[in-house]
C-alpha cells in the first residue's frame, strides 16, 4: 500500500496534475522541484516493493516526507497530517528492514 501511494503521488506530479502544479507554485522553488519530487517518490515506491532494496526505498521516502512535513509547517501551511502518516509508515518499513542498511555497512 505504501508503494502504491507513493507511485500514484509521483505519477500525479510528473503528469502535471493541476493541484500538484499549484502546490509547487506555492512552494516557490520552481516546477523542476515537482518533477524531482515525483521521480523520487516513484523510485522510492518501486524500491520498497523489492525485498532486497525495501529499506533503501523506505529511507528515501522518509527523507522526502520529512521535507514535505517541513514544507507544510514552514512554507505553504496546510494540513501536514497526510505527509506525517506517510513519514511514519516509511519509518515503520525502514525499522522492519533495518538489517539491510546495517549489512551494507558491515554491521
Amino acid at each position: 500500500m505504501l508503494a502504491l501511494a507513493f507511485v500514484a503521488a509521483g505519477v500525479a506530479k510528473l503528469a502535471g496534475a493541476p493541484p500538484m502544479v499549484a502546490i509547487f507554485d506555492q512552494i516557490g522553488i520552481g516546477q523542476w522541484f515537482r518533477l524531482l519530487t515525483g521521480m523520487l517518490e516513484i523510485a522510492g515506491g518501486l524500491l520498497v516493493l523489492v525485498p532486497r532494496s525495501s529499506a533503501w526505498g523506505a529511507l528515501l521516502l522518509l527523507c522526502v516526507m520529512a521535507a514535505a512535513v517541513f514544507t507544510h509547517l514552514v512554507v505553504i501551511g496546510g494540513n501536514p497530517v497526510p505527509a506525517l502518516v506517510l513519514l511514519v509508515l516509511s519509518a515503520a518499513v525502514l525499522w522492519l528492514r533495518r538489517r539491510q542498511p546495517l549489512a551494507a555497512i558491515g554491521r
